[in-house]
């Protein structure tokens, strides 16, 4: 049976001799462009270090036949009072765009794992909401996942909270949330957090 990449493993079997990365600021710095230099440097470690992490979570994920952007649909219904989102609200948490939703819980619906019902609040809305079916894959998904994939990060837990931390005000800045006085969300211990969101 084939062995699933862990998140810090490389998908060429070809290793490099040195670090592409630190050789690309190497240059930036020697061409003048020193200042930005670090933070090209950060930027390019940051989306390379998401190609390995979503690579790994679809290894995870395709034995049960979810992507990692269907699986975080589940996860976030899952964690609600009664298992389901307008639509609208579920791209919001998930911050993607309205289509991407739509696509994930179309396959999602196809699959007999959500269903969509009319919102009783707003009779022209639509509510996702997880089936029982969805809920049992939600469940098998992440313990896949907590072992291949977030159990595998080559981290100790000081680094990856101390690494949380500090891309948080990058996330803050963009837009992704404001955070409000008094309230502190607890450390997220999967795609959408521990914390009930309705």
């Amino acid at each position: 049976m084939p062995q699933t990449p862990s998140p810090g493993s490389r998908r060429s079997s070809a290793r490099l001799g040195f670090d592409p990365i630190a050789e690309a600021r190497r240059q930036w710095e020697e061409h003048g462009w020193g200042d930005v230099a670090p933070a090209m440097a950060v930027v390019t470690a940051v989306m390379r270090v998401q190609q390995i992490f979503l690579a790994a979570a679809d290894a995870a994920l395709r034995p049960v036949g979810l992507t990692f952007a269907r699986y975080e649909v589940l996860m976030l219904l899952s964690f609600t009072r009664r298992g389901e989102l307008p639509l609208g609200k579920v791209g919001q948490r998930l911050q993607v765009k309205p289509a991407s939703i739509t696509n994930a819980v179309d396959r999602l619906e196809a699959s007999g794992l959500v269903e969509r019902v009319a919102n009783p609040v707003d009779g022209r809305g639509v509510l996702a909401c997880i089936t029982p079916a969805g809920r049992t894959l939600a469940a098998s998904a992440t313990e896949l996942m907590n072992r291949q994939v977030f159990a595998d990060v080559p981290m100790d837990r000081t680094d990856l909270r101390a690494l949380f931390d500090r891309l948080t005000p990058l996330r803050r800045a963009a837009g992704d949330f404001a955070e409000v006085p008094g309230e502190r969300m607890a450390t997220a211990t999967g795609p959408a957090g521990a914390r009930q969101l309705l």
